[in-house]
């Protein structure tokens, strides 16, 4: 495991370090695969590397950006799809080509089948090299609701009352929110080559002391990347738990903080 941790003055600072990261990670890697998450969370970072992609700073022609995930029963078109979100904050700011884009909508209506051509365009594409997550406020990744454990599979979940609360503010209320969704797998998350986990604000504080303390447990998804290969969590001192940390990986990690 190699976890690295990075404590930001600021959400602006959190911002700019994950566009770096991942701007490297692209230079680096022309073809890079992105597994991008949407939610708020990232959309700071997402506009200065879409300054960054015009500034000429990277090429992103060969790059594949792929969906986290998606609700069930949304059209492309409708104003809460997330595919939707994705383009406007990170597809077309990169210039990403539609036949780079690997989503959960096609012409095949049943969402099962959805899933299963997802996860196998994924392969064919060589799996994913960078997964830019979110926290969710009960610990998910994606929609791998609790319990998820490492070998789940890209499938249909039903969202929890605490998803369905968080999504409510995007999308007005409760009701506007569909009740499944279809997500990449943890087994998808779990084997990218580099994961970033971006964290910000004080109501995140407890779950990512839960994400990185005591043991990794279905109850908390999140706590399992530290399980996986090569992590970086990104997160401004609003969400840090600092002291309350005990025995996580994280006290025997080096922490960068930076202004």
């Amino acid at each position: 495991m190699a976890l690295e941790l990075c404590v930001t003055e600021s959400y602006e600072a959190l911002s700019l370090r994950a566009a770096e990261v991942i701007g490297d990670e692209i230079a680096r890697s022309p073809n890079i695969v992105v597994l991008a998450a949407t939610g708020r969370t990232p959309l700071q970072a997402y506009k200065h590397l879409g300054d960054a992609c015009d500034s000429a700073a990277f090429d992103t022609t060969r790059m594949t950006v792929v969906q986290l995930d998606e609700y069930v029963g949304v059209a492309a078109d409708d104003r809460r799809a997330l595919i939707g979100w994705s383009k406007r904050v990170l597809i077309d700011p990169l210039h990403v080509d539609d036949g780079r884009v690997v989503s959960f909508h096609g012409a095949d209506g049943d969402p099962e089948e959805r899933c299963r051509t997802y996860d196998a365009t994924i392969k064919a594409r060589g799996g994913v090299d960078l997964a830019i997550l979110g926290l969710g406020p009960n610990g998910h990744l994606g929609f791998n609701e609790p319990p998820s454990r490492p070998s789940d599979t890209t499938r249909i979940v039903r969202l929890t009352e605490a998803s369905i609360e968080s999504n409510a503010s995007y999308w007005g209320s409760v009701d506007d929110v569909p009740t499944h969704a279809m997500t990449a797998g943890m087994d998808v998350i779990l084997a990218a080559r580099r994961i970033l986990l971006l964290v910000s604000g004080s109501h995140k504080r407890e779950i990512l002391r839960r994400t990185l303390d005591g043991e990794a447990t279905p109850d908390v998804p999140a706590s399992y990347l530290r399980e996986a290969a090569n992590v970086t969590v990104i997160a401004d001192r609003d969400a840090w738990p600092g002291d309350d940390l005990e025995t996580t990986a994280a006290a025997e990690t080096a922490i960068d903080v930076l202004a």
